[in-house]
Order: structure tokens, then C-alpha cells, then sequence
């Protein structure tokens, strides 16, 4: 039997209007105890009673915010087994015991096994089961705000640990060599996306930089792009580069992508040992942003040089044409500079008002104005993602990368 309390009689009680109260119990005379202490209490109350623990079973919601339970009954050969049955029926609820006067040892023991209270019926009134009530429905609110930072802060540190394994640590042993990055995936709460990047310095001093980006952003092409990025530093590692390490890596993506619509669009750099000049391949990917230090006779007071690097030596996307080539293109980097490598998410944002795209073009302007402001290093980058955020009203849905690799030719 399931029955409606009409009895109840408003009370403040902060943001709730009615405690949906759930009483579990075969004794009508305890029923009718506890609606009349109830009545009497002044709490705004829906109490629904149920007879059994089957019907207990029917009758609880969401909505329920406190279970009262009787372990009294006489031919009840385990009742902190019939408790723990409640418990697992409780959902959000707040749980509280009823025991008979010579029962206060089981209302202790109902209490370490998940009970938020006990109260023995000869000596409870209406004020002291209404309190009895409130809090509990208020310690099992704290109770599950206190579980879910404790597992918020669990995830958090999984999902670090997860992160730093999957991001690459660069492997770079010139001390004159500034490396800074930054990486956000365009899902939300996801850890990574389907850019990628990485830096390698090889026996010899060569420095190997790379960036891409696998279409689309789901968990697949996360997925892909880190064995994407493996793949490479395996290769580099090995002593591959240019053409060749591009022609194996679009043979890993074939073997690795879940569909032939998949493609990866990267680009790579190949710094000389003297670390002046430099060879570029893209494979369908915006291309790098060239800055140039150009100091005055003392050193000092020089201008900096913002530039595209050009495009005219292109090859296609990983992964679109069979036994595709990827030309070279030779830089001249300078004494001292800073090359900027960055997937789409930073370019393919408006420009603020209208459909216009900001573009390589736009990127260079916003370098250009950063620089003059004397921003550089992580700070450069912060700026320019700021800038194309503020742009887009704080809003890039598309996963986005940023690798800045810096050299100060008369610091070294």
C-alpha cells in the first residue's frame, strides 16, 4: 500500500518548498505517529508510505530526498541487511533510521553502515524529527558535493597524468633554443584532439619541427594524431627526413585511419646545424610564421620582421593522392629568429563583424602589432590566441595548436 500525507503546514526552509519523504513501515499505528509529529513539526511535507521494501522500491524518485526506515519490526532477523537493501534503492536520498527504546545499539550500527541518523521512537517528537530531517537531507547534500570534488580532483589528476603522456616532451639540447607551445582541443573536457606536434634535435644538432592536424575531432582522430606523432619521431629518431619520412607516414595513416575520407594536413621544418637556414615541406597545411630579429650596430634597438613563409612549394594533405610529392622549399632563417608553426583553428575564425575568415594574412598583422607591443615567447602566443578568441566572441570550436621555436643569435 502507497499512501498521500495531506497534513503538512508551510515552513521556511531556504530554497525548498516540500520535502518528498519516503516512510517505509507495516505498522499503521507508527504511520499515524509520524504524520501527527509530522503535522505538529510545521514541516511542508509528501509523505508516501510504503509497506514493503518491494513497494519501497516502486515508490522512490528523484525526487526523494529522505528515506525513514523502521528496524524495530520484531520478526526482523537482520535488519542492518534490510538497511543496506534500502540504501541501494536510495538513490540522492537522505536515510534515517527508526529503533525501538532497547534498540539504540542498532540505530549506532545503522549509522557506520550509511545512515545519515537513528532516532528511537518512544522518545522522538514532532521538533526533534522535523531537525533530524533537515539535516540529514543537508549532510547527504554535502556528503555528495564533498564525493564529487573528490572525484572531480581524481579525474583531474588522471587526466594530467593522461596529458603529459600523450603530449610530447621536446627533445632539444641547444641551450639557445627557446621552445614554447600551447594546445587546446576544441571538444569540451576532451584531453586532447586531432592536432599534433612535436620537436626533435638529432645527433649533430639538426632541429626537426612538426605540426598537424587529422580532420575532424573526435576520439578517433585524437587517437590518430598521436600515432601520427609517435610515428614521426620514431622516423626522425631513425634518420629519415623530408620526402621520404613524409611518403611513410602517409603509408601509416592509410593503414591506421577508420575510413579512405580521413586525411592529415602537416607541416615539417628541417633546421641546419648551423641553425641559419632550414627546409620546409607542407602537405596542405597554412604555412609557418617567420620572425626576424633585425638588430641596430650595438645590438640593440633593431626592428622585428613578421612574415609568412611562402606557399608556392605545396604538396597535398596526408592521405588525398596516392604516391603524391611534397616539394622543398629552402628558408633563409637569420641570426636570430622565431619560427611559428599553428594548425587552422587560429586562422579559420572571423575577423569580428561579417563572414570574413582572418586567415594567414590576418595572423600576420596580429603578430606584427603583438611584436611591436614587445610580446614574445609564451607570452607572444597567449597574445595572438586572445586576440582570436576576443575576435570570435571567446569562442573556437575547432581543436588548435601553437609551436613557437626561438633562437637569439647574439645570446648564443
Amino acid at each position: 500500500m502507497s499512501t498521500i500525507s495531506h497534513r503538512s503546514h508551510a515552513v521556511a526552509l531556504g530554497a525548498e518548498d516540500r520535502i518528498d519523504l519516503l516512510l517505509i513501515g507495516d505498522d499503521p499505528g507508527d504511520v499515524f505517529l509520524v504524520e501527527k509529529m509530522l503535522a505538529d513539526s510545521g514541516l511542508e511535507i509528501r509523505m508516501t508510505v510504503a509497506e514493503s521494501l518491494a513497494a519501497a522500491r516502486r515508490s522512490v524518485t528523484r525526487r526523494t530526498q529522505c528515506i525513514i526506515v523502521d528496524l524495530s519490526a520484531p520478526d526482523d532477523h537482520d535488519p542492518v541487511e534490510r538497511l543496506r537493501e534500502v540504501l541501494a534503492i536510495s538513490q540522492n536520498a537522505a536515510v534515517v533510521v527508526l529503533t525501538g527504546f532497547h534498540d539504540t545499539r542498532l540505530g549506532v550500527r545503522a549509522v557506520a553502515a550509511g545512515a545519515e541518523d537513528y532516532l528511537v521512537k518512544q522518545e522522538v517528537d514532532g521538533p526533534l524529527l522535523a531537525r533530524a530531517i533537515r539535516y540529514s537531507i543537508e549532510r547527504k547534500r554535502a556528503e555528495e558535493t564533498e564525493r564529487r570534488l573528490v572525484e572531480a580532483r581524481i579525474l583531474g589528476r588522471e587526466n594530467a597524468r593522461l596529458e603529459r603522456g600523450l603530449l610530447p616532451v621536446p627533445l632539444i639540447d641547444d641551450p639557445g633554443l627557446r621552445h614554447h607551445t600551447r594546445y587546446r582541443p576544441g571538444r569540451r573536457r576532451a584531453l586532447l584532439g586531432g592536432d599534433f606536434y612535436d620537436t626533435v634535435q638529432t645527433e649533430g644538432g639538426t632541429v626537426h619541427l612538426m605540426i598537424g592536424d587529422v580532420c575532424g575531432h573526435g576520439p578517433d582522430e585524437a587517437a590518430l594524431g598521436v600515432q601520427l606523432r609517435m610515428a614521426w619521431r620514431t622516423l626522425v629518431l631513425a634518420g629519415h627526413t623530408g620526402e621520404q619520412l613524409l611518403g611513410t607516414l602517409d603509408t601509416v595513416l592509410g593503414h591506421e585511419r577508420r575510413s579512405e575520407e580521413i586525411f592529415t594536413t602537416l607541416c615539417m621544418i628541417t633546421i641546419a646545424p648551423s641553425l641559419r637556414t632550414a627546409r620546409m615541406h607542407l602537405a596542405g597545411h597554412p604555412a609557418p610564421l617567420l620572425f626576424r630579429e633585425n638588430r641596430g650596430d650595438g645590438g640593440d634597438g633593431g626592428t622585428s620582421e613578421v612574415t609568412a613563409l611562402p606557399e608556392y612549394a605545396h604538396g597535398p594533405a596526408l592521405g588525398l593522392v596516392p604516391g603524391a610529392e611534397w616539394p622543398t622549399t629552402e628558408i633563409d632563417l637569420g641570426e636570430s629568429w622565431s619560427l611559428m608553426l599553428y594548425t587552422d583553428g587560429l586562422i579559420e575564425g572571423r575577423t569580428g563583424q561579417g563572414p570574413a575568415r582572418l586567415g594567414t594574412e590576418g595572423l600576420v598583422g596580429l603578430a606584427r602589432k603583438a611584436r611591436h607591443r614587445g610580446a614574445t615567447g609564451r607570452g607572444l602566443i597567449d597574445t595572438l590566441v586572445g586576440e582570436v578568441e576576443e575576435l570570435n566572441g571567446d569562442a573556437l570550436t575547432d581543436d588548435l595548436a601553437v609551436l613557437l621555436l626561438s633562437r637569439d643569435g647574439a645570446a648564443s
